[in-house]
């Protein structure tokens, strides 16, 4: 079957926005610093060079020794690690949910992403090195969107209270989700590692920042991903300057309130608040707000004066947590970073961004679009081949797939295409009649004309439906295929996890991966395993 060339643009599942960006449309170009191509990250390197405060990559060492102690580094990780000391060191960086046993797929294709584009970018600039981050959104507190991952077509739940960052979370509870999933697991080869690496993540750490850590680093730990909790005091001490312009000037709100204009014909990802920050203390994150002349912990009593929270700033900065407008901007004060890669939503709320960064001083990175995969099986390939299908026609809606494929299975052709051209041809011809006559029969003749294409359009309609129902094995055959492929009809990624691959095809999964992911270039692949 051949592997055809699908491009984001023409998948059908990417916003206007997201297409408008990677087409570099003008109108979005003051919203971004530099689109990613290999020939730009020269110029990134040398802003980002000039515009980071290198004292924090000593900071940054010592909190990534201190969050390894209890894990397995290879050399490459413990080589990358000690690479970030020199200022000849940057990073490509994703982010990413603590999603219960990594999530939704697309978890893995961020990370093959930002490893890959670190070895692109150390093969095209030579006297630089170029570190793979994973962010941990450890300060996140939406419990209910990281609590399950589906398996198959079932659904696997951690059901529990939640209060405060999700990082900081008991994994108390995850024994029974465990023996759950092992029940689920059938007697594949990979089925005891799977149910070790979730038992060692989950059953044998106490936090789910501890848990998420273990297990990408088992996963990734052999390509040199460095991951990174940035829920520190020793790292949120660089932060305090700029919580302290939002506390008491608004910064953020101002700035990226005035990007809305620049999104009029798009749907904006986020609204900033007047303060973009939470208050974070054991198990409680919640908004700081200002009421006159106080600023309040939301739904709590604790409340404090100006002179008092900015005390509270010095004293405890790791009290203090970036919500969605203000967390970009800490990531790129803490990392000699050049560029994030994230998905679509993701991108779309960095493009609010860039006037609050150079409000601040700060350097804006490229964004990349991380890529999008379809995983199919072998068995699953040799079934389009059978039906003689592309991978593009599976990508269209259904009903549409079903047209095209009924059309091409067709022994004469259902296209009425040329017999409306003839048709409008003839009427051309009697509407110079009309004119030449009597200017009332224009309408008869115009009426005489859409009646006839409506004609011949009932008839292509007729025909083809007829086409169906004597392909309707077939059609049938695809629909199936397809749906296997785009669960719910939406993507595969958005809704499957890895360990349904992995149990099959273990390490040879992410290997492949790896192998084929091209993070620059702008195409949908599809993965045969």
């Amino acid at each position: 079957m051949p592997n055809d060339c699908i491009s984001y643009q023409n998948s059908g599942y990417f916003t206007p926005i997201m297409i408008d960006y990677l087409n570099q449309n003008p109108e979005l170009k003051s919203l971004y610093n530099r689109f990613p191509t290999l020939e730009n990250f020269a110029d990134q390197i040398s802003e980002k060079q000039q515009n980071y405060n290198n004292e924090i990559r000593s900071t940054l060492v010592e909190v990534l020794n201190e969050q390894y102690q209890n894990l397995d580094k290879t050399e490459l990780l413990s080589q990358n690690m000690e690479l970030l000391k020199s200022e000849t060191t940057f990073t490509v960086t994703t982010g990413h949910q603590l999603n219960l046993f990594t999530g939704p797929l697309y978890f893995l294709y961020k990370i093959v992403s930002t490893i890959n584009l670190a070895k692109t970018l150390k093969a095209k600039y030579s006297d630089y090195d170029f570190v793979p981050i994973y962010w941990m959104a450890t300060e996140d507190h939406d419990f209910e969107e990281i609590n399950y991952f589906n398996f198959g077509t079932s659904k696997v739940s951690w059901n529990r209270e939640s209060a405060g960052a999700v990082g900081h979370l008991s994994t108390e509870g995850l024994d029974k989700v465990f023996e759950e999933f092992a029940e689920k697991l059938g007697p594949q080869d990979n089925s005891e590692k799977l149910k070790e690496l979730f038992k060692k993540s989950y059953l044998e750490h106490d936090n789910l920042a501890d848990a998420t850590r273990y297990l990408t680093n088992e996963l990734f730990k052999d390509y040199g991903l460095v991951i990174l909790d940035s829920d520190d005091r020793r790292l949120k001490k660089y932060l305090i300057p700029f919580v302290e312009q939002d506390l008491l000037h608004n910064t953020s709100f101002k700035e990226v309130s005035a990007t809305a204009e620049y999104f009029k014909n798009y749907n904006l990802q986020v609204n900033p608040r007047e303060i973009n920050l939470f208050y974070l203390h054991d198990n409680l994150r919640e908004r700081v707000i200002r009421e006159e002349d106080k600023f309040i912990v939301n739904n709590t009593e604790i409340a404090f004066t100006e002179a008092e929270i900015l005390e509270e700033l010095e004293q405890y900065p790791e009290r203090f947590s970036p919500n969605v407008v203000m967390r970009p901007l800490y990531q790129e004060i803490i990392l000699p970073n050049l560029t994030y890669i994230g998905g679509g939503g993701e991108l779309a709320y960095w493009l609010e961004l860039k006037s609050y960064f150079k409000a601040v001083n700060i350097t804006f990175p490229m964004l990349l679009l991380r890529n999008s995969v379809l995983l199919a099986t072998q068995k699953q390939a040799d079934k389009a081949d059978i039906l003689d299908l592309t991978w593009k026609q599976l990508f269209m809606k259904q009903e549409d797939l079903k047209k095209d494929l009924a059309k091409k299975l067709s022994e004469f052709p259902i296209d009425f295409t040329s017999q409306k051209e003839t048709l409008r041809t003839q009427f051309a011809d009697l509407h110079k009649l009309a004119n030449q006559t009597d200017p009332a029969f224009l309408g008869a003749v115009a009426a005489q004309e859409k009646k006839q294409i409506k004609g011949l359009e009932n008839l292509e309609k007729r025909l083809l439906q007829a086409q169906k129902r004597k392909f309707a094995d077939q059609l049938d055959r695809a629909a199936t295929l397809q749906n296997e492929l785009f669960p719910n009809q939406s993507l595969q990624e958005r809704k499957g996890n890895f360990s349904e691959y992995y149990i099959d095809y273990g390490d040879e999964m992410i290997v492949k991966l790896l192998e084929t992911l091209k993070p620059l270039e702008q195409e949908f692949q599809v993965i045969v395993l």
